[in-house]
């Protein structure tokens, strides 16, 4: 399964597999993956804004 694919699972832009088993503990992963992907997202949008208000 590629990264972009798994990525698009996590945050709901493309449909998981119906025939795969989802239990309560995959959830819970897969929304603490989906959390961990966002804050990481954040994280790089604050240091690209203080890199360019640095420079400028």
């Amino acid at each position: 399964m590629g990264v972009w694919r798994q990525l698009a699972e996590y945050l709901y832009l493309k449909k998981k597999d119906p025939e795969r088993e989802d239990t309560s503990w995959i959830r819970y992963m897969h929304g603490i993956n989906r959390i961990s992907i966002l804050l990481f997202l954040f994280a790089l949008v604050v240091i690209i804004v203080r890199a360019v208000k640095s420079c400028g």
